[in-house]
């Protein structure tokens, strides 16, 4: 599978958003769409390689475009092309990146990647401000791929999706995170330029 894949995601949210934007002024629905989303998502607390609390809408996603990924540090197959693929994304980003845009790679293995473990693997893929590496608590972590639709009870087991999303404005997309680099990076720059209200 080389192609893209590019779909809506997630359906459950971008649903209840949709009814949101219909419901009156622009500020309350922004306000309303929000508060669906951080329902749907939860603020389930996180860690990032440097030892950070984060909570997943409230620090993570809100107001942000993301590119979320999931490996772990001790995978031998796919993980290490795929955030060798995702890298590339950093100079699409641009002075953005670690401002409104963000890269968000989650470990799938929390038990065995330590935030310590995570800020050698972050070094050895020159990964730059604005780019997490999320572990913490087994059970957090698992809450946290629930909701991005990307748990798996075996580590070997993980998809190699990437979801990026625009929570300003709603629109979020899947690819294939082995696709070609040029393939992804359009995916991104799709999303990353998308406008509230279709840029009226």
């Amino acid at each position: 599978m080389r192609k893209a894949l590019v779909r809506k995601w997630p359906t459950m949210v971008l649903a209840a958003a949709s009814v949101f934007l219909l419901c009156g002024p622009r500020a309350a629905a922004q306000d309303a769409r929000r508060e669906a989303a951080q329902k749907y998502f939860t603020d389930v607390e996180l860690v990032n390689q440097n030892g950070e609390k984060m909570r997943l809408y409230s620090d993570l996603l809100k107001d942000k475009v993301v590119v979320i990924n999931f490996f772990f540090a001790t995978c031998k197959g796919v993980c290490l092309p795929m955030n060798r693929n995702i890298e590339k994304v950093q100079g699409l980003f641009g002075d953005r990146l670690g401002k409104d845009a963000y890269i968000i790679s989650i470990s799938v293995d929390p038990t065995v990647d330590t935030p310590p473990r995570l800020r050698e693997y972050a070094a050895k893929i020159n990964a730059r401000p604005g780019w997490y590496f999320i572990t913490g608590d087994k059970a957090n972590v698992e809450l946290a791929l629930k909701k991005l639709g990307q748990y798996v009870a075996n580590r070997e087991d993980h998809t190699n999706i990437v979801l990026i999303g625009n929570e300003r404005t709603g629109l979020w997309k899947k690819a294939f995170g082995l696709a070609k680099s040029d393939e992804l990076n359009k995916v991104v720059e799709s999303v990353l330029n998308d406008q509230p209200d279709g840029g009226k």
